[in-house]
């Protein structure tokens, strides 16, 4: 396998490996018809998406891959991917139906901050596709179609509403996973750890800001490690293995979704967002942050 490249758009994807027609891209969330972007049968190469995906095929025939797992669709299909996996995807047949991505700092900003304690499945390493009855999947299709209609819309409350209808989604396929017996979480033991590590990553923010009085820390890989009882070495190997991202990657782009997150959404000064996520110095996180984003905190407060 030659070079695998990175999306953080599916506007990129289209574009960079011609898969089917370009799509226009001006939030962390879209929502497009199937037979729209890919009006004919298509093979991709194997990529990577730093983005979530729902998918829901209406009719058609199409096999994916994820990381070493083969999966196929077909009529009334439901499945989702979330970031840093190895995807591939080879349409058979031309699918009819909906394709929903989004970004974790959209889920943060227009869904909940604490997101994923709501839908923890959004963090579960692969989940194979869901072969739905007709009443479920036309509840799911439906919502679908009234998202795509208020996304086509240029109004001031367009965030806000399809953001409403996107939750109500979240909340129904969690629903059908729930109830779905035959949907098992099939995990191998480096799955596992990487599951864990996500969580733990996200309980570990959510007590470094809502902890005013504790000692603030900027979390190490040593840390996340140590929660699993496992070598920092071998536990390193595994995230990178499964996810293409170290560990370290990781711990840096959830510090900067947090930080983006209180840039925009709060008043509070530099040095206390800085002290918040653990820093001493306000200077340390500005250079951290430019480093990363290639704007200062306060730019970016501006102009995000």
């Amino acid at each position: 396998m030659g070079e695998v490249r990175s999306y953080n758009k599916i506007s990129d994807l289209l574009k960079s490996e011609d898969l089917g027609n370009q799509v226009h891209q001006d939030s962390d969330f879209t929502i497009n018809r199937l037979e729209d972007i890919h009006p004919r049968p298509t093979k991709s190469p194997t990529f990577r998406a730093n983005y979530y995906s729902f998918v829901l095929v209406q009719k058609g025939s199409t096999d994916y891959s994820i990381d070493n797992r083969k999966f196929s669709t077909k009529g009334r299909t439901l499945y989702f991917t979330n970031p840093g996996h190895l995807k591939s995807f080879h349409i058979r047949e031309v699918s009819h139906g909906f394709i929903i991505t989004v970004s974790e700092n959209f889920l943060k900003e227009f869904i909940h901050r604490d997101v994923f304690d709501e839908f923890s499945f959004l963090l579960t390493e692969i989940v194979p596709p869901c072969y739905l009855d007709e009443h479920r999947f036309g509840e799911l299709y439906a919502l679908a179609e009234q998202i795509i209609i208020e996304e086509q819309k240029n109004t001031v409350l367009k965030h806000k509403i399809v953001s409403s209808f996107f939750l109500v989604f979240l909340l129904k396929v969690k629903e059908y996973l729930l109830k779905d017996r035959g949907f098992k979480m099939e995990y191998d033991r480096d799955s596992e750890i990487v599951n864990r590590f996500k969580k733990d990553l996200e309980k570990y923010f959510r007590k470094l800001l809502n902890d005013s009085k504790g000692q603030k820390e900027i979390p190490q890989v040593q840390y996340f490690s140590a929660q699993q009882q496992l070598n920092p070495s071998y536990f390193s190997t595994v995230v990178k293995t499964k996810t293409g991202r170290t560990a370290n990657n990781w711990i840096h782009e959830k510090m900067l979704s947090e930080a983006k997150a209180m840039l925009t959404q709060s008043t509070n000064p530099i040095k206390e967002i800085a002290y918040s996520l653990g820093f001493q110095e306000a200077t340390h996180f500005s250079k951290f942050f430019k480093k990363y984003v290639g704007k200062s905190p306060v730019k970016y407060r501006k102009d995000p």
